[in-house]
């Protein structure tokens, strides 16, 4: 049987001196296998990470795990908690503007220092875990700075510590009216086939202070640069993604079951499990390379009726949205189409029918191609 922990991590405190925890739920395999890290809601109002982490929680009470997989939902309490009238307001730390996903650690000149340093002698366990050991020193250093972090920076390398152990890490979000996608690095892009997801955005090893980019980019370096040293190739089996389940503020514990089922068939393509009791769906997966992913911005103000859906094709000039004008309601100027410049599909829209000029009003795939198996 699994071994099962239950924890709390500190992440915060609030004005009344009250600590804020979250809960960790740790399922531990009688055999040796990969480590797992999933976490959901690092912005507050992408709420559905949450339903698939409790449908994971069931599985795994009873399917046999080789490793550890730890499971981290509604790990960013104060986002989840800012509300305005009805809406969440919890992308940004509400007191210096921060985006909660993009305080991550990540330092390539150590990286280059480590890899200098490492000995021809040297396995590749133990890198891994002299490596490790030395990032999450580096991280902790600068949690116990004199002079203090952002709370988003300060929970960010709090969730990173525990992060940086896992070889996979998945990042659970929403888009806000959107339909599934993920964002996977392009060494990794054949895992994008063991997940149940249409839309695949290959993004580069560039860290852009995200966490799937703090986890894979130190791995990537280090072993581009290993490669190199030893002149073989080094594979540290370590990767990180983003999982964008659907759209923000609603939940669907249907969806969140079909999610749960197509993340435990990535891990047991991983080998996180006794048996392969899960394999992914045969789909069609559509992929775009992430200069690809363009954003349509809005020219004018108005109010906005979103035509094209998302996961829709929408071929070059056919409508995506209309915007009704209404200080010109007694004419032609009242309303105005807004077009597809190319052949997209739309991936998500703004939530709000009501918009300013200059809003991102769309994410769409342009130049997008069927994913094989192989590159």
């Amino acid at each position: 049987m699994n071994k099962f922990i239950k924890e709390y991590l500190v992440v915060a405190q609030n004005a009344s001196g009250r600590n804020m925890n979250v809960p960790l739920y740790r399922f531990i395999g009688t055999l040796p296998g990969p480590k797992v890290y999933i976490q959901s809601s690092i912005h507050g109002a992408e709420v559905q990470g949450n339903v698939v982490i409790y449908h994971l929680v069931q599985w795994l009470k009873t399917l046999p795990i080789c490793g550890e997989i730890i499971l981290v939902p509604n790990c960013n309490p104060v986002g989840t908690n800012i509300k305005a009238g009805e809406y969440t307001l919890g992308r940004f730390d509400p007191v210096n503007g921060t985006n909660w996903n993009r305080g991550y650690f990540f330092d390539e000149e150590l990286v280059q220092q480590f890899a200098q340093e490492v000995t021809n002698d040297e396995t590749i366990p133990d890198i891994k875990c002299k490596f490790r050991q030395q990032i999450k020193q580096q991280i902790q250093q600068k949690l116990e700075q004199e002079w203090g972090l952002g709370l988003a920076q300060r929970l960010n390398l709090k969730l990173q510590q525990l992060a940086f152990d896992a070889d996979f890490v998945l990042d659970l979000h929403n888009g806000p009216v959107s339909t599934r996608h993920i964002y996977v690095p392009e060494y990794a892009r054949k895992a994008a086939m063991s997940f149940n997801i249409p839309h695949v955005i290959l993004i580069p090893n560039v860290f852009s202070g995200a966490l799937d980019e703090a986890t894979f980019c130190p791995w990537w370096t280090l072993q581009e640069l290993l490669s190199a040293k030893r002149q073989t190739s080094i594979d540290f089996g370590v990767e990180a993604f983003t999982l964008e389940m659907g759209s923000q503020e609603v939940i669907s514990f249907n969806d969140g079951e079909y999610d749960a089922k197509s993340i435990l068939a990535f891990l047991s393509a991983k080998g996180s499990f006794l048996s392969h009791s899960f394999e992914p769906e045969l789909m069609r997966r559509i992929a775009v390379t992430l200069n690809n992913y363009k954003i349509l911005y809005t020219q004018q103000g108005g109010i906005v009726e979103y035509l094209a859906q998302p996961g829709e094709l929408i071929k070059k000039g056919q409508v995506l949205a209309r915007v009704l004008n209404v200080d010109t309601l007694e004419d032609e100027r009242a309303t105005t189409d807004i077009v597809a410049p190319c052949d997209v599909i739309a991936i998500l829209h703004f939530p709000s029918a009501s918009v300013l000029s200059g809003t991102q009003l769309y994410k769409c795939f342009t130049e997008f191609f069927e994913l094989e198996a192989s590159p």
